[in-house]
């Protein structure tokens, strides 16, 4: 293949390769010069023209297949256009001979076919300068298309369609010869030439004046013709002509209409015209009556669907803005063309007639019309329906009988109201809430209209308005319960009027249906108004004969009905219902015999529609509440069933008795009875009798319609369908019996299956004729549905004799000519190999259709078998079947190749699909063969076989699927298939037909999966998007689908090659405008249409044009797809092009629905604007649809706005996860300047804050949902951001107003619960965000959320009701949950204002005092907000949870529960409440505990209502009554409080216990600090203390948070709450002491408090301390593994050390503290049961986190660890307890032992910070008595250590040493310091000594000084009189050689001067101290002396001269560097 790409045509390498390889290597070279061409060097393609044109022209008499034909002839045009034009006219004319050549063999047949392509390219590309040839090669065209066969005359139409295309007007002289030849052929027998006439049609009547004016009526009359007998295409190609003509006949767009005088057709005739082809098609109004009785009357039913394409096309040609200002007039046409007898001759046609006009209406204002026209659109459709309404009343009221015709009327307006109110249904679900106007608006009367028909003599008429009520409903669902009311009321009060009792109980049905499509649903009690209502009905159903059929009826559809809300309902009704349905059915056989012998056939008639309206209200049951189907419910269900049964086939003699009209009710039974057979669990002892009967033919199929079945108004509508639409009721019933067989047939014993299959052999037998064939049909779809269920149930089919009755019927169907029957028996074959899963019998049947394959030759038998053999591949799966394979694989390829029928090919390539799809990686082997023949057979084929074409491209996809992955490969063979299927891909691509080009999508969207880099994305990407444009549904579904996988991978390619497409497009419009100098002033619409349909890629790019599809697509899938591209889009594009996606979102957002402004733009026409010269009023004409197609057709819509706003979330997600820029304003504005491109999120505030309000404040609910939820994420994001300019401020603070402008709207009166429910999550959030700190702002928002307070507080029984309970109960509990947060963030900025330092009122700087002071808020500002509520609101909390509490009960206790409810939920929705309860029930609970803290434990009930009194005067009707009931108030203090400890407690509890993994992490900290803060208040501290069990409970739920919850959040404020804990049990233990001691009893007693009593045992389960060690040691060994030999002996622990986080660090810190506390807990002898672990666990962590850092800085851990330390060395109790002395002492050595050998510096480990470690062992030295460490060994050490330190090189050490050693010098104890100072002064003044030498040259080592000489003058101090004056000579002469000489004091270091001050002021300040020993030593040094006087001098000296110049600044003389952390 490579060989072929070459600008020239490899001739050599073409004469290499074999004959049969050679059309693919020339198709290769064709489409790699295609490419190359257009990219060419022009010079380069000049010089190889000739050889080029040479090869080109030699191609067109090679024979080409069609794909080479067109790419050929694309070829050679384009290379004239390029190159020189001079030969142009020879390649002409050599075609034009070689059309005109006589021989009409098949063999030349493709020479011929070529040239005509050739000069169709030419005339296309070039037009006029082939002008001056045209006449001849129009004429040469013409005269063969006379005598050409199929393939040549639709060749030569396309051709002369590119030659109009290319001329324009230049070809007019000859428009009338190609008209005439051409319309002849639109009747043509060939389909594909129909296609081409119309094609070519469409073409000439953009400039054909006559067509659509002279010609008109005679177009028509042909397009009715050309629609007869019809195919899809021909249907598609005529109503495009067709509708096209008769746009332009009614607005011409050309200036030629101005210069002829045209006659302009009007409105109306176009509109008779097209009306004539709907109502009479094409057997023509022009010709005599005669022809029309012919036709026997009844319409042409493809002509019907063609003329209703036509209205379709005409509509959208005129555009939505004329269909807005025309719209009366076009409705009522369409409305009267339902109306006229022709039209609905026959219920059936009528029912088609309905569909096709409800076709028409949908396909126009469904998607041409934006929301304002929609609107105005279903005012003028409510007007018709009124006028209707009004005409069928005057007849009803006419007792005259004056109206004779008034039946007729009546009949007729029937189908007028179904369209109507369908129309109207679906307008208004679409519209959604934006619909609200058309109810509120009293002028326009919607409701009142549509409730009117309910009372319309027409049952389908009353059915279409209670569905179109159903849609308003669900559309507005605030309309739904006041619906249902005043229907119930009608009801009622219209009880005689059989219509009103049908009409109304209709709607009811369509309502309740309705209610599972609305989230917040009706009122529980609505169901008990509607049983009570059907029950009314029921029971007086027989009390008047008039009324009995419909009240019957009317009460069972509403139980019906009444079933699809569900088991809540449902179950509160069941035992009713059972009783009822026993009641309808006879109770034994016997009353069933005498049933028989009575009653008349009126009574029958009522009995059994009663009958059949039970058992349907059954099916809704089992159907909707497969919950409450228990054993003994389906046991008391299958009573009536079965009695039913036995019914049934007694019915036959009914009906001879009574009378044939029972006929349909009785198949109603039937029906009912079918359809609850199949949904209940199957049992085997059924009838099946009655089944097999149902299998005879019925006519009137596929025609659905409400009125076939009533019940399927309040049923789900199956995906996809609009309206639901039941089948006529035989139809119906033969699927129900279908379905039930399938369903019972494996339950039936074998003998029973034989008697079945013979019984059907025998029926087929009988039958005869057509009826045979419905007989076989229906039999065949039994058998399957059996054979599925058995497969379904893996079970088999039985013994030899019922396979073998199977067999024979199946094999003798697959030879039957009706080709469904065929694919029947193959399907049934497969089936059935599949269930008897036996080699043998697979292989029998195989040979049997290898054996027919071989020797027939009919098209019938071979296309059965062919199918049998795929079947049975396909069910058996490759290795069932793999041994057949090579045999069935070559006989389908030999198949496949028979040209002579298109149908045996079909067919046998269907089956190869199937083949190679079920084998797998087994079909390996064929591919090569398998491809090869695919692609000869595309090459070949003509394109007009479509199906042929259809079967190519799906083998083509099943083969890329097997071959798979490999397809990456680069193998010679691989290459060769990759491109083999690429070439393929290709031309399935260029068919004509839609099907063929969604499959070569999907062929390429496997490749690309497969294969990535091979698939060439910038040629496919521009074809998807033109097919996004495709009138064809399938087409933009596959190009969606592709793209969605394309965008999953390649997000920015995709987007850069749609640009690429935008960009092309304009250059060729621009270019074709220079070259075609003549062109008319408007290229046409269809033109634009045709040739640029991918020029919809504006600026915005593809994502601009998949917005602008969700607007008109209503598919599903295709809705579906287009979001996921759009979000894969999203995810990768939206950070780097923000700004792009951001105006995309706000363009759809900010799209109000007023279209009126864009009327006034004309953009992008200025080509057209420039051909002034034709004619100023040419503009006139053009503007109208022209204008339509450069706009987006319609605003955005709701739903796509919804996804907009969702779009603006998950950027504002992107941007978090991407850059913290994103979210600070100063870094963005940088960053900006640094890189202008640099596009951050926080620039963007403004339109973010604009786009969620114009959401929050739009008319559809969803929107506003989402704009609220838009509005709480950008709060949350950018709430801390700060401005940059205003310092103390931040950004969001300009936009307050808007935010509470888009919350307003949200609390006002009609708002939906969901609403208010976010509306008060966003108030919350905002008001806690901390943004707004002028209270006065605040308030606005405040003040919604206590408006909403007020409503909380209206209770339950509240009058207006809408919505389900539940709803309220999410409305109470949002706005609960919103002053709950509102609460706690107010505490929590109350708490810091407490614990910050008072400021000073006054700042000192003066420029920070414009808001330092006045914009701070007084610290309990928030708090004076909630305050005035708190009262209410604690007791509404406390109700919350007390409900909550009760409903996280398990199922087993539900008899515990209120059986009126709680405070917030009714028992009936108690389900949908918890959900409410559980989000919104932690924030309450912290709430509530901070209440508590706060106040509460001093606040009982009756205070509380009193204060409520007082301080409120608003309506408190809540009526809150505690569990005691009206003994509430008689509770005293303590009582209440235990019960809020047990609840608040108790939720906890239950929470933590085990949080669903998807719980947020917000309710797990808040439940946490909820605990936290009760524990703070003194009274919880108590009562957890007094119970020591509920603190260990509480402790081991807190372990088992921490095994599931990792977050170090979570961890920490669990050693919060277990520090809580250990406290509460501490105090309450020193209490009880305290008491013992005052009580003064002995002293023992008092010390066995405490755990581990005498025996020191501590039980686990029981002992909080354990149960606090087990907690602590699990979060150590979780951040520090190594402490647990059990981890760290374990093989996968990894010995690290590295440092500890910041979070790990305080976290090891916290547990470290509470382990010190816990010996308080215990006895003595507990203490010494523990304290080895702690004291163990403190040295460890000390060693591991005491480790020296940069700064000096002491880590969390250590410090906790030496507080630790000294408090359990200082523990009182172990000194005076002489049991445990011995103990105590061991532990505390070899405490202090392991310390002294954990700082040895070792080699390995980081250096370990010697100050801590000093630290520690000095506490040892100063906590405990010499007794205990004055041991040599532990000595010796100590000392070391110091020495150590003093010598140590780091001067911070030595400072923290001196300081240290200070310390322990002064100890009170002389025997312990004593061997220190010996062991260490000396070496203390040997350093400082030294210092003289080294003076210090930093603050530090100036510090360490300082701190030496802190310790010797200590020890002078120490030291006796006596010996004062040696003490003194170590002292003195140290300081006095610190002092400096004048000279050099000038040039000393600043540390050097402050060490001189600081010895000359200690000098002063020690003479005075010890004035005699100070002479003493001074006299003894005269030099000293000396020294001394100098520097005193020199002091004073500058002191003064300082005083002179300036008042002296104090001197620092104090260090520097303040010491961290003293621990004495």
């Amino acid at each position: 293949m490579e060989l072929a790409h070459s600008l020239l045509l490899n001739e050599e390498a073409l004469a290499q390769i074999t004959e049969a390889k050679r059309p693919v290597f020339i198709f290769e070279w064709l489409r790699f010069l295609d490419k190359v061409l257009v990219a060419a060097n022009k010079t380069d393609v000049k010089e190889k023209q000739k050889k080029l044109v040479e090869q080109l022209t030699g191609l067109i008499s090679s024979s080409p297949g069609p794909p080479t034909r067109k790419l050929l002839a694309k070829n050679l045009a384009a290379l004239y256009s390029i190159g020189d034009t001079f030969t142009v006219f020879q390649t002409l004319d050599k075609c034009n001979d070689i059309i005109r050549n006589k021989d009409d063999t098949a063999a030349y047949l493709p020479t011929k076919l070529a040239a005509v392509a050739c000069v169709g390219a030419f005339y296309e590309k070039m037009g006029r300068m082939l002008g001056s040839a045209f006449p001849e090669t129009v004429n040469n065209l013409l005269k063969s298309l006379k005598s050409a066969e199929s393939q040549g005359r639709s060749e030569i139409l396309m051709s002369l369609q590119k030659v109009l295309s290319g001329l324009g007007g230049a070809a007019a002289s000859s428009h009338r010869d190609i008209y005439k030849n051409a319309r002849s052929l639109l009747t043509d027998r060939s389909m594909a030439v129909r296609c081409a006439v119309a094609k070519c049609l469409l073409e000439l009547q953009n400039e054909a004046v006559f067509m659509w004016t002279a010609e008109l009526e005679n177009i028509a009359t042909l397009c009715f013709k050309a629609l007869e007998n019809s195919n899809y295409g021909v249907r598609v190609a005529v109503s495009k002509l067709l509708g096209t003509v008769m746009a332009t006949a009614l607005m011409p767009k050309q200036a030629t209409v101005m210069r002829q005088n045209v006659k302009r057709a009007t409105f109306d005739e176009v509109l008779e015209l097209m009306a004539t082809g709907f109502l009479r098609g094409g057997s023509g109004f022009l010709k005599s009556g005669g022809e029309m009785l012919k036709v026997g009357g009844s319409v042409n039913r493809e002509v019907r669907v063609g003329v209703t394409q036509a209205y379709v096309v005409f509509v959208t040609t005129l555009g939505g803005q004329w269909l807005e200002r025309s719209f009366a007039t076009f409705l009522s046409h369409v409305l009267d063309l339902v109306s006229h007898p022709r039209a609905t001759q026959t219920h059936v046609e009528a029912v088609y007639s309905r569909r096709c006009v409800s076709f028409i209406l949908r396909a126009t204002v469904g998607s041409l019309l934006g929301e304002k026209a929609q609107i105005a659109a279903a005012k003028e459709i409510c007007q018709a329906i009124g006028k209707q309404m009004k005409a069928v009343e005057a007849v009803v009221n006419d007792t005259s009988g004056e109206n004779k015709s008034g039946a007729a009327d009546i009949a007729a307006s029937q189908h007028v109201m179904v369209c109507a109110l369908q129309e109207l249904g679906s307008l208004v679900q679409s519209l959604n809430a934006t619909a609200s106007p058309l109810i509120q608006e009293a002028s326009i009367g919607l409701l009142e209209i549509v409730t009117s028909v309910l009372l319309h003599p027409s049952m389908a008429a009353r059915l279409a308005a209670a569905w179109c009520l159903r849609c308003v409903a669900v559309a507005l669902p605030f309309q739904l319960t006041p619906f249902l009311d005043r229907c119930a009321e009608r009801l009622n009060n219209l009880k005689t009027s059989p219509e009103a009792v049908s009409g109304y109980s209709f709607a009811m049905a369509a309502l309740l249906g309705g209610v599972h499509q609305c989230p917040l649903g009706i009122p529980h009690a609505k169901g008990k108004m509607v049983v009570s209502i059907a029950e009314d009905l029921l029971r007086t159903a027989a009390q008047n004969s008039r009324l009995s059929l419909q009240r019957t009826q009317a009460g069972w559809l509403l139980l019906g009905a009444l079933m699809t809300l569900g088991p809540s309902v449902v179950r509160y009704h069941l035992p009713k219902m059972l009783l009822l349905w026993r009641n309808v059915f006879p109770r034994s056989l016997k009353e069933l015999e005498a049933e028989k012998a009575r009653g008349d056939s009126f009574t029958w008639q009522v009995t059994l529609e009663g009958r059949a309206g039970a058992l349907c209200a059954m099916r809704s049951f089992v159907a909707h509440c497969p919950e409450l189907l228990t054993e003994d419910v389906i046991r008391k269900l299958m009573t009536p069933i079965e009695c039913a049964m036995t019914m049934m086939s007694h019915i036959p003699s009914v009906i001879k008795a009574h009378g044939a009209h029972l006929k349909a009710s009785a198949a109603m039974v039937r029906l009912r009875l079918y359809d609850i057979l199949a949904l209940l669990p199957p049992k085997t002892e059924t009838d099946h009798k009655s089944i097999e009967d149902q299998l005879q033919p019925n006519s009137a199929s596929g025609s659905g319609a409400l009125e076939h079945d009533p019940s399927s108004i309040y049923l789900r509508i199956p995906a996809g369908e609009a309206v639901p639409g039941p089948l006529p009721l035989g139809v119906s019933v033969i699927d129900a019996s279908v379905a039930l067989f399938g369903v019972v047939f494996p339950h039936v014993s074998y003998k029973h299956r034989l008697q079945m299959l013979d019984h059907f052999a025998e029926c087929v037998k009988q039958a005869k004729g057509v009826r045979q064939q419905a007989v076989q049909l229906n039999i065949f779809t039994a058998v399957l549905s059996a054979l599925k269920g058995l497969a379904e149930n893996k079970s088999t089919l039985g013994p030899e004799e019922v396979r073998k009755s199977a067999l024979t019927l199946v094999m003798g169907a697959l030879d039957n000519p009706n080709p469904i029957l065929r694919c029947a028996a193959g399907e049934a074959l497969g089936r059935m190999a599949q269930v008897v899963g036996e080699a043998t019998f697979i292989a029998r049947m195989a040979q049997y259709s290898f054996d027919k394959l071989k020797s027939a030759r009919d098209v019938v038998s071979r296309t059965g078998h062919s199918l049998a053999l795929g079947c049975l591949h396909r069910y058996v799966g490759g290795i069932g079947s793999g041994q057949h394979l090579k045999t069935s694989v070559s006989i389908l390829l030999a198949l496949a190749q028979d040209g002579t029928s298109p149908e045996v090919q079909t067919w046998s390539l269907h089956s190869l699909a199937l083949i190679v799809d079920s084998s797998g990686p087994m079909y390996r082997g064929y591919v090569e063969p398998t491809l090869s023949l695919v692609l000869t057979l595309l090459l070949t084929v003509p394109p007009s076989h479509t199906e042929v074409h259809q079967c190519l491209g799906r083998c083509l996809g099943a083969i890329i699927t097997t071959v798979g992955p490999e397809l990456q490969g680069n193998g010679a063979t691989i290459s060769t298939i990759r491109s083999s299927c690429l070439v393929g891909c290709a031309i399935t691509q260029d068919h004509s037909d839609s099907l063929v080009q969604a499959a070569a999508i999907s062929c390429l969207q496997q490749l690309h999966m497969f294969a990535p880099r091979h698939v060439n994305l910038s040629s496919l990407v521009p074809s998807l998007c033109v097919h996004l444009c495709s009138s064809h549904l399938l087409l933009r579904r596959a190009a969606v689908a592709c793209l969605r996988q394309l965008a999953q991978r390649e997000a920015a390619e995709v987007c850069e090659y749609a640009m690429s497409l935008a960009k092309n497009a304009g250059d060729k419009e621009s270019s074709s405008a220079n070259v075609n100098p003549f062109a008319p002033g408007v290229s046409s619409r269809s033109d634009i249409h045709c040739r640029h349909q991918g020029v919809n890629i504006t600026e915005t790019g593809l994502e601009g044009l998949l917005f602008g599809m969700l607007d008109r697509e209503t598919d599903r899938k295709l809705c579906s797809d287009i979001h996921d591209t759009l979000g894969h889009m999203l995810s990768s594009l939206a950070v780097e092009k923000l700004s792009h996606w951001l105006m995309l979102c706000k363009d759809v957002l900010a799209a109000s629905s007023d279209m009126s402004t864009a009327t006034l733009l004309s953009s992008g026409k200025d080509e057209e604007s420039e051909k002034k010269d034709e004619m100023d009023d040419d503009t006139m004409f053009t503007t109208l649809g022209e204008e339509d197609k450069s706009k987006p057709f319609v605003a955005p819509r709701w739903a796509t706005r919804v996804f907009a706003a969702d779009c603006l979330c998950r950027i504002i997600n992107l941007c978090e996860n991407a850059d913290q820029a994103h979210f600070d304003l100063a870094l963005a504005r940088s960053a900006k300047l640094r890189n202008p491109t640099n596009d951050l999120l926080v620039l963007h505030l403004s339109d973010l804050i604009r786009m969620a309000f114009m959401a929050a404040t739009d008319h559809s609910n969803q929107l506003r949902m989402a704009g609220l939820q838009a509005l709480e994420d950008i709060i949350k994001k950018f709430a801390s951001v700060p401005e940059p300019e205003f310092p103390g401020h931040v950004i969001l603070e300009q936009y307050q107003a808007n935010v509470g402008a888009a919350l307003r709207p949200a609390f006002s009166q009609d708002t939906p619960s969901d609403i208010i429910a976010k509306a008060c999550q966003v108030c919350s959030t905002w008001i806690g965000s901390g943004v707004v700190s002028d209270l006065n702002d605040l308030r606005r928002v405040h003040n919604l959320l206590v408006s909403s307070l007020d409503k909380v507080q209206a209770g339950k029984g509240s009058s207006s009701q809408l919505y389900r309970e539940s709803a309220t109960t999410m409305e109470k509990l949002a706005v609960l949950k919103a002053w709950a947060e509102v609460y706690v963030v107010a505490m929590n900025i109350k708490k810091e204002a407490e614990s910050k330092p008072k400021r000073a009122i006054k700042n000192t700087d003066d420029d920070d005092d414009d808001y330092g002071t006045i914009d701070e808020l007084p610290p309990d500002s928030l708090i004076t907000l909630v305050q005035p509520e708190l009262p209410t609101l604690s007791r509404l909390w406390l109700a919350a949870l007390k409900d909550y509490a009760l409903l996280t009960l398990p199922a087993e206790f539900s008899s515990q529960l209120p059986p009126d409810g709680g405070a917030f939920y009714t028992p009936e929705t108690i389900d949908t409440a918890r959900l409410h309860y559980r989000n919104s029930w932690a924030p309450i609970l912290h709430a509530v505990a901070l209440w508590l803290n706060s106040t509460g434990f001093t606040c009982s009930e009756s205070t509380e209502a009193a204060a409520i009194s007082g301080l409120q005067k608003r309506s408190t009707t809540v009526s809150l009554n505690q569990a005691s009931g009206a003994v509430g108030s008689a509770k005293s203090l303590p009582e209440i409080n235990k019960d809020r400890m047990h609840l608040i407690l108790g939720v906890s509890i239950q929470f933590l216990c085990s949080p669903r993994p998807e719980e947020p992490i917000e309710h797990v900290t808040a439940c946490l600090q909820a605990l936290h803060t009760l524990l703070d208040s003194p009274y919880a501290r108590v009562h957890i203390a007094e119970d020591q069990l509920i603190g260990v409970e509480l402790l081991s739920v807190l372990h088992r948070l921490l095994l599931t919850w990792n977050p170090s959040s979570v961890q920490l404020l669990v050693t919060g709450v277990v520090q809580q804990i250990v406290r509460a049990a501490q105090d309450y233990l020193q209490e009880k002491r305290n008491t013992l001691n005052e009580d003064d009893m002995e002293k023992e007693a008092c010390t066995v408090l405490g755990e581990g009593g005498d025996s020191g045992g501590l039980i686990p389960g029981k002992s909080l301390v354990f149960a606090t060690m087990e907690l602590l040691m699990f979060i150590l060994v979780r951040h520090m593994p190594h402490l647990s030999t059990k981890v760290s002996d374990s093989p996968s622990h990894i010995a690290t050390k590295t440092r500890l986080s910041e979070e790990s660090a305080r976290l090891v810190a916290a547990t470290v503290t509470i382990l010190s506390d816990l010996p308080s807990l215990c006895s003595p002898a507990g203490c010494m049961t523990i304290l080895p672990t702690i004291l163990f666990l403190i040295a460890r962590i000390l060693k591991d986190t005491a480790i020296k850092s940069a700064d000096n800085q002491v880590p969390p851990p250590v410090s906790a660890a030496l507080q630790g330390i000294k408090s359990i060395v200082t523990l009182s109790m172990a000194k005076t307890e002489a049991g445990v002395q011995k103990q105590w002492t061991a532990l505390i050595r070899s405490t202090l032992a392991c310390i002294l050998e954990y700082s040895q510096p070792e080699d390995s480990v980081p250096t370990p910070d010697e100050v801590s470690m000093l630290t520690a062992i000095a506490l040892f030295l100063w906590s405990a008595s010499s007794e205990i460490i004055g041991v040599q060994s532990l000595q010796n050490g100590c000392m070391n250590r110091f020495k150590n330190a003093l010598n140590s090189c780091d001067p911070w050490v030595q400072a923290k040493c001196y300081q240290l050693l200070l310390s322990v010098f002064q100890h009170s104890n002389r025997a312990l310091s004593t061997p220190y100072i010996h062991s260490l002064a000396p070496i203390v003044v040997e350093k400082l000594k030294a210092v003289e030498r080294n003076r210090p040259a930093s603050n530090i080592e100036l510090l360490a000084v300082q701190e030496g000489i802190k310790v010797l003058e200590t020890l002078v101090a120490l030291g006796e009189e006596q010996n004062r004056v040696q003490l003194l000579a170590l002292l003195v002469p140290t300081l006095i050689s610190y002092l400096l000489d004048e000279n050099s004091f000038a040039s000393a270091t600043s540390a050097s001067k402050d060490l001189h001050e600081f010895a000359l002021q200690n000098l002063m300040h020690i003479g005075p101290l010890y004035p005699h020993a100070f002479k003493t030593v001074m006299g003894a040094a005269p030099e000293l002396k000396v020294r001394l006087e100098t520097a005193v001098r020199a002091s004073q000296a500058s002191k003064a001269k300082a005083a002179a110049s300036q008042p002296a600044p104090a001197i620092h003389s104090a260090p520097t560097i303040k010491l961290k952390t003293s621990f004495f």
